[in-house]
């Protein structure tokens, strides 16, 4: 095994460069993974923009496959050589926060003052998956084995962007008939109206404008795609849903419009089921929330992880249900990710996944 690898590193707000890194040392209940493909998140664009902060050096990226290449002394029920993923999130299933069951909030305060979400560790509080190496900690309850009959890319999804989507169908309580609007069709949008259609749905309403996404968004399940640069969704999904609003609207992006959009949709007593990473404090209009009298519920979440988590998700590939496939349209290595990273960023060429391979 070497001893140095490649990785990306956070180095400045606007710069993320590939750069030599030491291969992580394996501490008793960690294990070492070799990449073997990885991805570019939305959040990662955050931190390059210097939206979201992190500690400078950090090795960023949080959505691994790869393969054990060595195993902490007390790991058990795995070999090395296994294929397998890891969530983005890494409860370590003893804290107070695991043994409460919310396992996407098991973390730990992160260092030099910055701010921890959650329980997101990967390329936030300790190095991340875009590199040649990744160390998992606490290797038991977050190492989900890969079906041999699985390719990288039919898993690539999991560990983040489709635990994503489909947590915001889950958090939304849709039940068999509901009707639901889901804001945004990025990649964790198209997965929540992936998840919607999944949970019984009966009418699933998106909004986007990018071709690209509109078009996937219908592959996904979506019965109606909005253009919002075309017609008011506020007023389209009113018409749609003939004055009654949604069930359940699933904010996706991450912006005041769209929360607003959001809320404005809702039937009375319906639930708004907030995805998207906000980067300025949101604000509540008074008659959109009818002064606090409209019985609506306003969740939040952060993406699910944890063995079992993934294990459910890969089943869901295993057995057709969902194919996470048609979301990646670019393939980058991973010496070449600076320009897989500008791509991205400017949402250029109809990109919503890049499969980055070292």
């Amino acid at each position: 095994m070497p001893q140095m690898m490649k990785a990306a590193i956070f180095i400045e707000p606007g710069r993320i460069v590939l750069d030599d890194r030491r291969v992580p040392d394996v501490g008793p209940l960690d294990a070492l993974l070799r990449i073997t493909t990885t991805t570019i998140c939305g959040t990662d664009i955050h931190i390059l923009k210097g939206e979201y902060p992190v500690e400078r050096g950090r090795v960023v990226g949080h959505e691994p496959v790869g393969v054990i290449e060595k195993l902490g002394s007390a790991v058990s029920g795995y070999e090395e050589g296994q294929r397998v993923i890891a969530g983005a999130i890494t409860p370590c299933g003893w804290s107070n926060a695991s043994l409460s069951g919310d396992h996407a909030q098991c973390g730990r305060d992160a260092p030099h003052g910055y701010k921890t979400m959650g329980g997101w560790r990967f390329g936030n509080t300790i190095d991340g998956a875009q590199a040649e190496y990744l160390l998992v900690p606490d290797a038991m309850a977050n190492l989900a084995p890969v079906p041999d009959g699985l390719t990288d890319e039919q898993v690539l999804m999991c560990p983040d962007i489709m635990s994503t989507g489909f947590s915001g169908a889950e958090s939304g309580g849709i039940r068999i008939g509901d009707t639901v609007a889901i804001f945004a069709q990025g990649p964790i949008g198209l997965c929540a109206t992936g998840g919607a259609r999944l949970m019984g749905a009966s009418r699933i309403i998106a909004v986007e404008t990018v071709p690209e996404r509109m078009a996937a968004a219908k592959a996904m399940g979506a019965d109606f795609v909005i253009d919002f640069n075309k017609e008011d969704p506020v007023e389209a999904i009113r018409r749609i849903t003939g004055g009654r609003g949604v069930d359940v609207a699933i904010e996706a992006l991450g912006t005041q419009a769209t929360f607003e959009a959001a809320l404005r949709v809702l039937r009375p007593g319906g639930v708004l089921s907030s995805l998207g990473v906000y980067s300025k404090d949101l604000k509540i209009p008074l008659d959109a929330f009818a002064a606090g009298l409209g019985d609506h519920t306003i969740r939040s979440t952060l993406c699910p992880g944890g063995k079992e988590r993934m294990r459910r998700l890969i089943d869901v590939i295993a057995a057709g249900r969902f194919d996470a496939r048609r979301l990646v349209t670019h393939r980058y290595g991973l010496d070449d990710i600076e320009n897989a990273y500008a791509l991205f960023a400017e949402q250029a060429d109809g990109v919503l996944k890049i499969a980055i391979t070292p």
